[in-house]
């Protein structure tokens, strides 16, 4: 039985740019911008317009004729580069942003997880946002109770009940909105890459019970990350997005194929021509990444032992505070976070013009393979300056450190470690 019909459904949003010497907003400026407007529309409603384009307004489809099924127990992976649609789509089948254009068919009860944020009161406490969310997903009070302590064990904030959500960490925050989700029988369960907010050990918790709720349960699940093996492991169908569009639909495995084949494409253009998330002020802009040895020579294939730097050359026309990450990755999942913010509470001051910066790596002991680089920029508050996906791509080469003959590749794993066996001690 189809339980999600989606008919050529499109998101317009209008961006609005900066000009070049234009100066801080005042109250006054709002208010005559606002009476021009009016002007502007009752002219071209008499056919007075100059027909001209506004150069600070530009039209931006986030998704554009999309259709698709999806049937009644299915684990839909919904995969793509960031920007291509995939949040869209699950805020308009949560009924949280209209559609431009097209319908969506929707049968049976929705629950939604997708950014922090989305779906809690944040007046209310744990406890009241329980009972309001399964009320908003029709179920009666008696109801609610049976799953009540199934909720709260789940998410592990028994302690925190009675506080109100906006005093919550993002973790704690997102392991209650999980446990709702997934305990209050939904028919269809639609969840955004939020999950990665919460530590290696609730994730798994939390894959283990989608896994349970669309196997045993029956129910439907559309799925949203960028961890390939994820999608693979616990997806049975998939569809690609590309630039708001389907650029494909078939099995899991098929899909993620496709999605990895496209990055092939990605990675030949340079960093200065690559289209930018609409999230990205772009106040400062990544113009250039290189992985270059300690001696200062560019390289493209390393050893993992072997430590290296990674160079940005930053562009900005304004003086800007900003955080750097980078994300180095294999061809499936993030497998080393170097963040300059966060982790190091490392906070830079990039001056008006080109600046240069280096991040020394040691070792990282990877198997041999192709990995790729993520690069962004990010202000204090973690708003996104810019991002670049795939950025830079490199590959480690089969390496032989004991001299055995047995390379790295051959122990089955990511990563390798330096180690060493002591002698046998007669006890």
């Amino acid at each position: 039985m189809t339980v999600i019909n989606v008919e050529n459904l499109s998101k317009k949003y209008i961006i609005s740019h900066q000009t070049e010497g234009q100066r801080y907003v005042a109250l006054r400026d709002v208010l005559t911008e606002g009476a021009k407007t009016i002007t502007k529309k009752l002219l071209n409603s008499f056919g007075n317009g100059n027909g001209k384009s506004d150069p600070a307004r530009e039209e931006f489809w986030a998704l554009k004729d999309v259709s698709f099924e999806v049937q009644q127990g299915d684990r839909v992976g919904i995969i793509g580069r960031n920007g291509a649609g995939k949040s869209t789509l699950l805020k308009i089948l949560s009924r949280i942003t209209e559609p431009t254009g097209g319908k969506a068919h929707i049968k049976g009860r929705v629950a939604s997880l997708l950014e922090v944020g989305t779906g809690f009161h944040p007046e209310l406490t744990g406890r009241e946002n329980i009972y309001l969310n399964g009320a908003i997903l029709g179920m009666s009070k008696v109801e609610i109770k049976k799953k009540f302590d199934e909720i709260v064990e789940f998410a592990e904030i028994e302690k925190f009940l009675d506080t109100p959500v906006k005093r919550y960490s993002s973790g704690m925050y997102v392991r209650l909105a999980f446990a709702v989700a997934a305990h209050l029988e939904p028919e269809i369960l639609l969840v955004d890459e939020v999950l990665a907010v919460g530590d290696a050990q609730f994730q798994k918790k939390c894959l283990g019970k989608m896994e349970d709720v669309a196997k045993n349960y029956g129910r439907t699940i559309l799925f949203v990350s960028h961890n390939m093996t994820l999608i693979k492991t616990l997806c049975n169908n998939g569809i690609f997005f590309e630039d708001g569009r389907v650029a494909f639909i078939g099995s899991a495995y098929e899909v993620v194929e496709k999605y990895l084949a496209s990055l092939t494409n990605l990675k030949k253009t340079s960093i200065s021509e690559r289209k930018r998330e609409k999230k990205c002020s772009l106040r400062a802009k990544i113009v250039d990444i290189n992985l270059i040895t300690h001696e200062g020579e560019k390289q493209e294939i390393i050893n993992s032992t072997q430590p290296f730097i990674v160079r940005l050359l930053i562009q900005t026309d304004l003086d800007i505070k900003t955080a750097f990450n980078l994300l180095i990755r294999d061809t499936e999942q993030v497998l080393i976070n170097l963040d300059s913010g966060h982790i190091q509470n490392k906070i830079y001051c990039l001056h008006k013009g080109l600046s240069q910066i280096d991040c020394e790596v040691e070792p990282t002991y990877l198997t041999s393979g192709d990995y790729s680089i993520d690069c962004s920029l990010l202000l204090p508050n973690q708003e996104w300056i810019d991002y670049v996906p795939f950025a830079y791509c490199f590959k480690v080469r089969e390496f032989d450190p004991y001299g055995t003959g047995f390379n790295l590749t051959q122990t089955n794993s990511k990563y390798h470690v330096d180690y060493k066996w002591n002698d046998v001690i007669l006890v």
